[in-house]
């Protein structure tokens, strides 16, 4: 469960990060805004990446649902976003459930 969900955060990082100039260029947000935003999103994502993939602890899991459901919330602003918040937050989910699923298997 560790590697996938670090691997899926850290996979949305990039995603995050491909989102900054699509906001800037499309949608007309100021640089300053869409920079700090996307940039700081990209950010907890990276260093969620890396505390879920060396220990796990469980406010890290709770910590990335809750970047799930703030990438969501950027489709407000890149509409694009809804799709691939909802995309991420499923392969999020997935990777909870195969690995509590993994877990219990004797």
């Amino acid at each position: 469960m560790r590697r996938l969900c670090a691997t899926v955060l850290a996979f949305e990082a990039i995603v995050i990060g491909l989102a900054i100039p699509v906001a800037i260029t499309i949608e007309h947000e100021p640089h300053a805004a869409a920079g700090v935003a996307g940039g700081a999103l990209a950010a907890v994502a990276v260093l969620l990446a890396a505390v879920v993939g060396r220990s796990g602890p469980r406010w890290a899991l709770a910590a990335g649902s809750l970047l799930q459901v703030a990438v969501i919330v950027t489709g407000v602003v890149v509409p694009a976003m809804f799709v691939l918040g909802a995309i991420f937050a499923a392969l999020w989910a997935v990777a909870i459930w195969l690995g509590l699923r993994y877990r219990e298997a004797p």
